[in-house]
């Protein structure tokens, strides 16, 4: 009887050194600075991209001959089952009016809302895996042990141009209303993750912010509401994607025709919003026509460009974007919508063959396409019309215009590169009525160092060593390195587990701004990388890091391990008061999670032995399953993971272990219980 009472005396005097070092701990950070330190004040917030939130029927359809008809909170976007079985009922709810961006008279839809409005496009056993967006990522956070408050999605209709968004949903002040929301429950500002028309939308907002509260406190709500923003996938300069999708179509995989697919994407007033620019023309600056009462001798001209534009090539792009051909006559008054720089682009032509006309980047922002082409295509009206009333004259801002870095403290630019990607078309009547009017007669791809067709021929044109993620190019993904300083300092590291021995540094690497800058850093056959690009001392009190992911898709980079892995360490580097880099270190990389633990099939054990071990639980159905992360000593808590031990000082856990080892073997085991419950708590 006495032995127990000891045994239960000894076990509460551990448990209150464990709370005591606990608590001591947390305020410990908490005395050092307002917020540094302490990342269980922050907040996630997630702005998914195109076509990457569900939306939902907001009416009653009967749909004839299927008996699955549409009724309110049904999924529209996506639903397979019903896009296959009622296509009209489907088309009809996801169709806009093209001129006013209003729904259909028969069905309207409206974007669902919270955090499974982003993970899983079409929840199924079969569609669930194959519209997977941010479940992944999400997965992460809670492995983490992320609070379920701390992560906020920020759906919305991806259909509609910003300031539709705004009129019909008031989506920007809901969001500024988010941002303060978070900073009130949690104690801290958020971090921002976007992905690739999100960035659009996140830019946007900033802009809209700029004038919506006073210029005096606009970079101190900044400051006091965001600690950090991710871009990743950002078409920083527009995706060529988009204009392929005005004129023929993009299905997405889905079975639907590429003319239904048109029908759609010209419907979405937001499909102007990818178009692609040139870095070299400037809208103007709405800020200060605002504050200015300029508004009224406003310049007609949409864009003011710099001499470059008209000196440089394809307005800095690889290529012209698109090559159509038109039909000719004897006489121009058959082309009474060409403008003269499109009859300037005109070549000598004979009566009855067809004129292929070029187009550059510059040209297609402007609406040079359009006019060329209006007589031939339906479409044009409603497209010029789109241009001109929701982007061109936007009351806050020209988003077809070059990105300068957000006035944000940390910013990070992530994508993927040197993956095949389109960067220019060739289109020619197809002889079909609207909407199959054109078809693509040749691709023009980016490969490393040359341009190439779809038949494999060289095309000339501005080629570049690194090319894009399959769906944007290179030369928009890398605006972003612009934002960087004079002096960069470059790392690149394998993207699996590394020991460090394949980690090459350059520091303080000059960088001209306007110019690209490239990691000149010989690379092992076979093994992809990450590059970093960081800057820290250009700009006083802000961060600056371009990632560049070898071989990583631009619709699969927010499921990548190696881009959460390294968010995740950057975020649990910056916690460390004592930190002496801005960056996180890339020295080397170990497994964090049981996913990174597998079967070395040579040494015929579980590789890293350092931080894995083979450990067998029902269900497994081959060795790497069952190599997982050794779970039984401090050091393994305490590199679990950046918020796993996020109240936990090294101190606190090591005495907590060293009371416990003087327990009696059963008080042991309740109180190992007790110390792993805690930290999932926590």
């Amino acid at each position: 009887m006495a032995a127990n009472l000891k045994s239960v005396t000894a076990l509460c005097t551990v448990l209150t050194v464990v709370i005591l070092l606990f608590r001591g701990g947390a305020a410990a950070v908490e005395d050092e600075t307002e917020f540094h330190g302490d990342y269980s004040k922050l907040s996630g917030i997630i702005i998914p991209g195109f076509a990457s939130t569900q939306l939902r029927a907001w009416s009653m359809l009967d749909c004839p001959y299927t008996p699955l008809d549409f009724n309110p909170l049904d999924l529209v976007w996506l639903d397979t089952t019903k896009l296959l079985s009622a296509v009209n009922c489907w088309f009809k709810c996801m169709v806009l009016d093209p001129y006013n961006q209003t729904d259909h008279p028969e069905c309207k839809s409206r974007p669902d809302s919270g955090l499974s409005a982003i993970t899983e496009l079409d929840p199924g056993y079969i569609t669930g895996p194959l519209s997977t967006v941010w479940k992944e990522w999400l997965k992460w956070c809670v492995e983490f042990g992320i609070e379920a408050n701390a992560i906020v999605a920020v759906p919305y209709d991806w259909r509609l141009s910003p300031t539709k968004l705004e009129e019909r949903d008031l989506y920007f002040h809901k969001l500024k209303l988010t941002f303060e929301t978070a900073l009130k429950l949690r104690g801290g500002p958020s971090i921002v993750f976007a992905h690739s028309m999100g960035n659009n939308v996140f830019r946007y907002f900033l802009e809209w912010l700029r004038l919506e509260i006073a210029p005096k406190h606009y970079l101190e709500w900044l400051d006091q509401h965001i600690h950090a923003y991710f871009a990743v996938g950002a078409p920083l300069l527009g995706s060529v994607e988009a204009i392929k999708s005005t004129l023929s179509g993009v299905t997405f995989g889905l079975p639907v025709s590429e003319g239904t697919a048109r029908l759609l994407s010209n419907s979405f007033a937001s499909s102007l919003w990818l178009m692609p620019f040139s870095k070299n023309c400037q809208g103007d600056n709405t800020f200060w026509t605002h504050f200015s009462g300029g508004a009224a001798k406003k310049d007609k001209r949409v864009y003011h460009c710099t001499d470059e534009e008209y000196q440089s090539n394809y307005s800095g792009w690889p290529t012209n974007i698109i090559n159509i051909e038109i039909p000719s006559t004897n006489s121009r008054d058959a082309y009474p919508s060409v403008t003269e720089a499109v009859q300037a682009n005109m070549t000598t032509m004979e009566c009855g063959l067809p004129t292929l006309l070029s187009f550059t980047a510059r040209e297609l922002a402007d609406g040079s396409l359009f006019k060329a082409i209006k007589d031939y295509d339906p479409d044009s009206k409603r497209m010029l019309h789109q241009l001109k009333k929701l982007y061109h004259d936007d009351p806050v801002m020209n988003p077809l215009t070059p990105w300068e870095r957000p006035p944000i403290k940390n910013v990070f630019c992530i994508y993927g590169a040197h993956l095949k990607t389109e960067v220019g078309y060739y289109f020619a009547p197809s002889g079909k009525p609207y909407p199959d009017n054109w078809i693509i007669t040749d691709i023009i791809y980016e490969t490393e160092g040359s341009l190439v067709s779809r038949s494999g021929t060289v095309v000339d044109g501005n080629a570049g060593p690194i090319t894009g993620d399959e769906t944007v190019p290179y030369h928009s993904l890398s605006w972003c390195k612009n934002w960087l300083g004079p002096k960069v300092n470059i790392t690149m590291a394998p993207q699996p587990e590394h020991d460090g021995s394949d980690v090459h540094v350059e520091l303080n690497v000059e960088h001209e701004h306007g110019s690209d800058i490239i990691a000149n850093m010989t690379k092992a056959p076979r093994v992809k990388y990450i590059t970093f690009y960081e800057d820290s001392e250009s700009i006083t009190g802000k961060r600056t890091a371009v990632w560049e992911l070898d071989k990583t898709n631009h619709r699969n980079i927010v499921r990548s391990p190696v881009l959460m892995r390294e968010l995740w360490l950057q975020m649990w580097h910056d916690i460390q008061p004592g930190a002496k880099s801005k960056f996180v270190t890339k020295a080397k990389r170990g497994p964090l999670r049981d996913a990174d633990c597998y079967w070395d099939y040579g040494k015929a054990c579980c590789a890293w032995q350092e931080y894995c071990e083979y450990r067998y639980s029902f269900g497994d159905v081959h060795l790497g399953q069952s190599c997982r992360l050794r779970n039984t000593s401090a050091n393994m808590l305490l590199h679990k993971g950046p918020f796993l031990a996020l109240h936990f000082s090294k101190h606190s856990i090591l005495i907590a272990l060293y009371f416990a080892t003087h327990l009696p073997s059963h008080a042991k085991v309740f109180f190992c219980d007790f110390i792993f419950s805690l930290m999932s708590v926590c």
